[in-house]
């Protein structure tokens, strides 16, 4: 399994499209831990870029505060699952609580 977490100031970013880099960690759901951890620098936002860029790099899930519903699709038909509505905060943590079932998901930060 991999994550894509948006990060803005090290943290999850409130809108994925705005991020200044991607987590992109390496876990074991069976275990529920985290494998590897890498930070990668996403190309210039363009509408549908991220879902086939981060595809590319084998991403599997993507953790954000929010999203529009196209963006939503497009990750979708890409073979990437979307989780909406998480906090701000460290990249490892969200990731932790969403593979212990405990991520609470909030209200999707993204209005468009």
């Amino acid at each position: 399994m991999k994550i894509a977490i948006p990060l803005t100031g090290g943290k999850l970013s409130a809108h994925f499209g705005h991020c200044e880099a991607f987590a992109i960690l390496n876990a074991d759901p069976t275990s529920g831990s985290i494998l590897s951890k890498e930070e990668v620098v996403p190309p210039p936002h363009e509408p549908g870029r991220y879902p086939a860029w981060l595809a590319e790099r084998g991403a599997t899930h993507i953790i954000s505060g929010g999203m529009g519903p196209q963006a939503q699709n497009l990750f979708t038909r890409n073979g990437i699952e979307v989780v909406l509505g998480a906090p701000s905060d460290d990249p490892e943590k969200v990731a932790e609580l969403y593979l212990h079932g405990k991520l609470e998901p909030g209200e999707n930060a993204c209005d468009h």
